[in-house]
């Protein structure tokens, strides 16, 4: 076969290979600045819907940064409530481990296991050592300011690039689109149009279902007298963005707490709680809610989050359901049986462009 090649032909073939070659080695070379593109990427489709909705009475500028101001404010608000609550929490463990090491001399059982081993009196001065630790604690934050500023100047890039893409990310699109030209560009307009819709109803879908699991379990955390009720909830708020294990990790947490305060009366309730509402949300919750926006099988959804999590850490498994779903939109539009017009993964017809005006007409020539 080689025999068969024309010198031009071989220096054709070697000419790509080297230019493949040096592509792939450009794209791992950035990689981490590819990541943080696609991370942009995600953000502009999951805040596109809020965008458009102020972009209906303001300005597209003015309204990515009013959705920026309003994220600023919810996210101050969360450390708000969470900070000062945990940071006056360990402060009064750190003064009250010796009373609670010396409670444990009032059970019979431990008294005894207590003269045998001397476990007390090695816990009370492990605990006169716990506030020296917390200091230490504080020195080590100290230390890793350096990568907060990497963290902030990444966060910072992420933003910048998902107001331009908010901004023009529509324009850009249809330049690219026309690429195509004729009817693959109408395809590939309703394929992206889809993965849009599939993407933006995940990211509503999963703030909403999530921040009613919060509510519920403060409301229940305060009525059962659950110290750290509105960290808790949060923290519960946080897991259940991540998909299958997210909430029963934040129920297993909570009820490890619950052991410590009223056992076993308020672990009994919540893990009631726990166990009903999670069958709420899987069946009515979920299912209502993501009906019109995806529609993924559960082993591409498992298979999904754990390749996710190996890559990208929390953020991969967080953003596994929405790219499973454009990936099985590519796939049933490319390989299945004409368009994807499932409604189960949004299956609606982009907007159409708006018609050119017609011409306007010019003077009649005069009737002989």
């Amino acid at each position: 076969m080689w025999d068969a090649l024309t010198a031009r032909q071989i220096a054709r073939i070697l000419f790509t290979t080297a230019a493949f070659s040096a592509l792939l080695y450009l794209l791992v070379q950035i990689r981490s600045t590819l990541l943080l593109l696609a991370v942009a990427i995600f953000l502009a489709v999951a805040l596109g819907p809020a965008v458009d909705f102020f972009a209906r009475r303001l300005p597209r500028a003015a309204a990515i940064l009013l959705v920026y101001v309003l994220i600023l404010c919810v996210f101050s608000g969360v450390l708000a409530l969470v900070v000062p609550p945990v940071v006056n929490g360990a402060s009064d463990l750190s003064r009250n481990v010796p009373g609670y090491v010396e409670d444990l001399r009032n059970n019979d059982t431990i008294r005894k296991y207590d003269n045998k081993y001397d476990v007390t009196s090695k816990l009370s001065e492990e605990a006169g050592k716990l506030p020296d630790k917390l200091g230490d604690a504080a020195g080590a934050l100290q230390s890793i300011a350096a990568g907060a500023v990497n963290a902030a100047f990444q966060t910072l890039t992420i933003l910048t690039m998902t107001f331009f893409l908010l901004l023009d990310g529509r324009r850009m699109a249809a330049f690219l689109l026309r690429r195509f030209g004729g009817e693959r560009e109408q395809r590939m307009r309703g394929v992206f149009w889809r993965i849009y819709k599939s993407t933006s109803g995940y990211v509503t879908g999963a703030l909403t279902i999530t921040s009613i699991n919060g509510i519920l379990t403060f409301v229940v955390l305060t009525i059962l007298g659950v110290p750290f009720a509105v960290p808790l909830a949060v923290l519960m708020s946080f897991f259940g963005l991540i998909p299958l294990v997210g909430a029963t990790i934040g129920g297993v947490i909570i009820l490890l707490v619950t052991l410590f305060t009223d056992f076993p009366q308020a672990t009994i309730i919540y893990g009631i709680f726990l166990l009903v509402y999670q069958q709420i949300e899987n069946n009515v919750l979920q299912p209502f809610i993501f009906k019109r926006t995806v529609n993924v099988h559960p082993l591409a959804v498992i298979f999904a989050i754990l390749a996710g999590a190996s890559l990208l850490g929390i953020v991969g498994a967080l953003v596994a359901i929405p790219v499973t779903a454009a990936v099985q939109i590519m796939l049933r539009e490319f390989l299945g049986a004409g368009p994807d017009r499932d409604p189960e993964v949004g299956g609606a017809d982009p907007p159409a462009d708006p018609p050119p005006a017609p011409p306007k007409p010019g003077p009649q020539p005069a009737a002989a």
